[in-house]
């Protein structure tokens, strides 16, 4: 059996307790679709406070969600839907062994990342500027904002936001980690399962924005 130390690049390591390859990489699949459908399931009860809150408060939620950048949400969006294209290319290129493409997408990816951030920032600076940040530190004084449930929209607003943007740094540290991976030649056509399992998470963080923005932009 080969070990860890004798591993070459590009080539799987067969744990102790799977008695094949292919046994290894269904087992490591399963664990992270089991895993992605919990992170769904976070995410729903929130989806399920901005349906039930919407119904009761539908005036306060339009006026509110006027509120919003709407041109900034898009752009996160753009942002995220090519950071998702350029990591599914890094799968595909990973099973051809070409590493350093692999690097050159990861990096790209990771950048897109970066840049949602910081377009998150600016636009939570602004919210948290004129008195919009949820609790005590609600004094926006606008005639127009005060509705009834107003701080409950930003609440939602800053919850599901802010546990994205958690998960998109987690997402953007686990591209990291196979970036690292990618510049040591560390993939290849029988070794690439851990990158398309991060690649997935990522997927599914985009995903999710995808689902925040018309809600919390248009909707």
């Amino acid at each position: 059996m080969q070990s860890e130390t004798a591993r070459l690049p590009g080539q799987p390591v067969l744990a102790h307790h799977f008695s094949t390859l292919d046994a290894q990489k269904s087992a490591a699949s399963l664990g992270m679709w089991l895993f992605l459908a919990t992170e769904l399931l976070l995410f729903a009860g929130f989806f399920c406070c901005y349906t039930v809150y919407r119904f009761l408060f539908p005036e306060t939620w339009e006026v509110a969600a006027g509120t919003l950048d709407w041109t900034l949400g898009a752009a996160n969006t753009v942002v995220l839907i090519t950071s998702s294209f350029t990591a599914a290319l890094a799968v595909d290129f990973a099973k051809q062994g070409k590493n350093k493409v692999v690097a050159g997408l990861l990096g790209f990816t990771i950048a897109c990342a970066a840049i949602f951030l910081v377009i998150k920032a600016f636009e939570w600076g602004h919210k948290i500027e004129v008195g919009t940040l949820p609790g005590i530190h609600f004094s926006n004084t606008d005639p127009a904002l005060q509705l009834p449930a107003m701080p409950l929209f930003f609440t939602v607003y800053f919850g599901a936001t802010g546990l994205h943007v958690v998960h998109v740094i987690i997402g953007a540290t686990a591209l990291g980690f196979m970036f690292v991976r990618a510049l040591k030649k560390d993939f290849g056509p029988k070794h690439y399962v851990g990158l398309e399992n991060v690649v997935l998470l990522w997927h599914v963080v985009d995903l999710v924005w995808i689902f925040l923005f018309p809600l919390l932009y248009f909707i």
